[in-house]
């Protein structure tokens, strides 16, 4: 499967709708599925007000072959001060083990490291959520430890592993 990386438009709304509002695209996201297609638009609104205030960028992934956006990935909570970065991605369930993920967080960290001059990128992963863990440690993220109680979400606290890639692993990685 071959993807590709874009800015997501209004246009895209109905097509991230259909991951959006999966439950079990949004079980380790610490959101509700969506239920109307104006929580999706209001998702690519928060898309667009990170990277006007420079706080993150968010790229959809599309499907090459018909365009559709299956997906989104990027960084949000960025401190330039410290040279960091959270990282996040999402991918609808029927593009789930096909490496699009694995092949649009090199892409980025790549980028992020070159572009924004950052020396850490950060992840935050449910504990229950092993496939997300498999796929970060396979792109170079070490667990540092677990953040009890971090986040309190969808009426309950949750835990949450923090893993980190810094620009001295990837060079390492790709000399």
């Amino acid at each position: 499967m071959d993807s590709s990386k874009t800015e997501v438009l209004k246009e895209d709304s109905a097509d991230m709708f259909l991951y959006l509002s999966d439950k079990e695209v949004m079980k380790h996201m610490e959101l509700e599925p969506f239920q109307t297609e104006k929580e999706t638009l209001d998702e690519i609104g928060w898309y667009q007000k990170i990277f006007k205030e420079s706080t993150g960028i968010r790229w959809g992934i599309t499907h090459k072959e018909n365009g559709r956006v299956i997906g989104s990935c990027g960084f949000f909570y960025t401190h330039p001060e410290h040279s960091r970065t959270e990282i996040g991605y999402e991918l609808s369930k029927e593009y789930w083990g096909k490496g699009i993920v694995s092949e649009a967080l090199e892409a980025i960290i790549l980028y992020g490291f070159q572009h924004f001059q950052l020396e850490r990128i950060e992840a935050l992963v449910e504990p229950a959520n092993s496939a997300s863990s498999k796929l970060l440690e396979k792109n170079g993220f070490k667990q540092e430890g677990l953040l009890r109680h971090y986040e309190f979400t969808c009426g309950k606290f949750d835990d949450l592993y923090i893993y980190s890639r810094l620009k001295g692993d990837i060079i390492t990685t790709y000399s």
